[in-house]
């Protein structure tokens, strides 16, 4: 090998090095072009994200906003200011039995699995009708929505028909299905409608499930608990006939038993 073609060679070598370096200034720039264009994404999605939440959080809640719903879709079988008055029972009867129960509480559920046969003999007997005032209150002891939930389930039920309304509030205090306190189950609409596949004419009705999936008497529940704050009963069960409490036998509290129930009734029938 000439001395001339060494030359050239090494030349040649010393541009395809300076080439080559050229070709990397140039990839690592776009590297950092891109790398910077990723953070600034990176951060206006962080920073959406952030004022997505902070949005969210100030947006009012699904229940809110049913109790700041100026119309009240109420369903059939009611009647009263926002259709928040149901009464169930043969229009014969002369005497009229208040039921305050809120779908949550033990203690109901206790009353209906012991009582609530013969409340409904008595009903279908004609010895008295049921006025019934729903209450939600154990859901703002944990910030809960089954009470709510259940209640507008239960409007859904009534909107079918009184007799289904019944057998529901019945089958939602069942020992099989009604939950303890702490576990807010009724909020979820699919166990509210496995529940009611167990009474006749709720299974499988598709109208019914329709308006429990689409919270149709979400803003009704809400005003019928407006009811029974305004009514000055502090707890359930509470049971009225003429203005008065309905009690046990040396108590203050509900009748628990089908004896002391049938006591209760019977003089407040001749009262």
């Amino acid at each position: 090998m000439s001395k001339r073609n060494s030359q050239a060679n090494k030349a040649a070598a010393r541009e395809r090095l300076r080439a080559e370096r050229e070709r990397q200034a140039k990839k690592d720039k776009v590297r950092k072009q891109v790398v910077v264009g990723l953070s600034v994404v990176a951060v206006l999605a962080v920073a959406g994200g952030v004022g997505y939440g902070v949005m969210q959080l100030n947006k009012p809640s699904h229940w809110e906003a049913a109790k700041d719903a100026k119309n009240v879709t109420a369903p059939k079988n009611t009647s009263g200011t926002d259709g928040t008055t149901v009464v169930v029972g043969k229009s014969t009867a002369k005497k009229t039995l208040e039921l305050y129960e809120d779908s949550r509480c033990p203690i109901c559920a206790q009353f209906e699995q012991t009582v609530g046969e013969t409340v409904h003999k008595d009903v279908d007997a004609g010895k008295y009708k049921i006025k019934y005032i729903g209450a939600t209150f154990i859901d703002n002891s944990d910030n809960g929505e089954g009470s709510k939930n259940a209640l507008s389930a239960l409007g859904a039920a009534l909107d079918i028909s009184p007799q289904a309304f019944l057998d529901y509030k019945y089958a939602l205090y069942s020992a099989k299905y009604h939950p303890e306190e702490a576990d807010d189950k009724f909020a979820k609409d699919s166990y509210l409608i496995e529940v009611a596949n167990t009474v006749p004419e709720l299974k499988d009705n598709k109208a019914f499930q329709k308006n429990v999936n689409d919270g149709t008497y979400d803003n009704w529940a809400i005003k019928m608990s407006e009811t029974f704050d305004k009514s000055g009963v502090q707890g359930t069960p509470t049971l009225k006939m003429d203005g008065k409490t309905l009690t046990g036998e040396g108590t203050k509290n509900a009748p628990m038993t089908v004896a002391d129930f049938n006591t209760a009734i019977t003089k407040a029938l001749k009262g």
